[in-house]
């Protein structure tokens, strides 16, 4: 049992009053990759983990994706638009360079105009950033209400010369609004860590500075480059005394954890929590077989499965966790 009462001064007020998500309509099975890429039968889904996953086409909209998680996720809660007054855009790969991708997303949605807006990234675990900077600005008295969507199309940045990467990208979006609450639910603890010795593990060289018409570039730039093994091998490394710090922090133990929600980064990524951390069947969060690695989009979606299947329950302890390009380890500990 978690060593603190619900009112603890442990405990940063935040409460998840509703959640949504969103997929784009093309629904890719491994059986057809396994064409696409002349592979024998059953060689994608066996390499892969994933059954399928869903891509946006050639006109699939990354801003409409994350309007249409926002909308999902005001239906549910039955919240009037007009009472959010902030929205964090909080993904890996921005709409555009400038201006930055809230604005875009607010124009798309049904939130009123004039509300405040910004993006924060931390890659794929850029929603548990997002969450740690509502729970602050709402306990500040800042905001009452806010709306943090994460949106990817992950498919646009697939190369599919290099198929550890390709055959595990989805698209996808999902939203969460926030309030400050009644000081019962919150953030036990959060941690995000980073280590640049992996910062070329995971990248995507296009988009900034670094490469552009000026300084330099090639279409592979614009295309999404990961060393599997080696990012593997170096989160695994740092993965069990990462968890030990944040359960520290949060005050509890792994046997507390009524939910674990992971970043769905691969299936092997998946079965190290369940072996190596032996983290139950029953408590790890894992939808990765029907979505694959929606960057940072796979966390809030599958905290909306764990929301909406009734894994996410009052005094319960969940875990938020993942790793990203960096290498950054991130997680939060939450009561609902």
């Amino acid at each position: 049992m978690v060593r603190t009462s619900p009112v603890s001064p442990l405990l940063v007020p935040l409460k998840i009053i509703s959640s949504g998500a969103a997929l784009p309509p093309l629904k890719i099975t491994s059986a057809e990759l396994d064409i696409r890429l002349g592979k024998s039968a059953g060689y994608v889904e066996q390499r892969s983990g994933v059954e399928h996953r869903f891509h946006g086409d050639d006109r699939a909209s990354q801003v409409e994706l994350a309007a249409e998680a926002i909308t999902d996720a005001l239906r549910r809660g039955n919240i009037p638009a007009d009472s959010v007054d902030l929205l964090i855009f909080a993904s890996a790969i921005p709409v555009q360079a400038l201006p930055y991708s809230a604005a875009h997303v607010l124009k798309a949605s049904p939130l009123r105009e004039g509300i405040s807006t910004f993006d924060v990234n931390a890659s794929c675990v850029s929603f548990i950033s997002a969450l740690q900077v509502a729970a602050g600005l709402l306990n500040t008295g800042a905001y009452r209400r806010i709306a943090i969507v994460s949106a990817e199309l992950a498919s646009r940045g697939i190369n599919w010369a290099h198929e550890e990467s390709s055959i595990i990208l989805g698209d996808g979006a999902a939203c969460a609004i926030v309030e400050k609450g009644d000081g019962r639910s919150g953030i036990l603890s959060c941690l995000m860590e980073t280590y640049p010795a992996g910062i070329d593990l995971c990248h995507i060289r296009a988009g900034g500075t670094r490469r552009n018409p000026r300084a330099g570039i090639d279409d592979k730039d614009f295309l999404f480059h990961m060393d599997g093994k080696r990012l593997f091998r170096l989160a695994a490394s740092l993965i069990e005394e990462y968890w030990a710090r944040l359960l520290t922090a949060a005050n509890c133990e792994m046997a507390d954890l009524a939910t674990i929600v992971p970043h769905q980064a691969s299936q092997v990524s998946l079965e190290h929590m369940r072996r190596r951390l032996k983290v139950p069947e029953d408590v790890l969060v894992d939808i990765y077989r029907h979505h694959g690695n929606q960057v940072s989009a796979s966390i809030p979606t599958a905290l909306h499965y764990a929301i909406t299947h009734q894994r996410f329950t009052p005094g319960k302890p969940v875990a938020l966790v993942g790793t990203a390009a960096g290498l950054t380890l991130g997680g939060m500990v939450l009561l609902p």
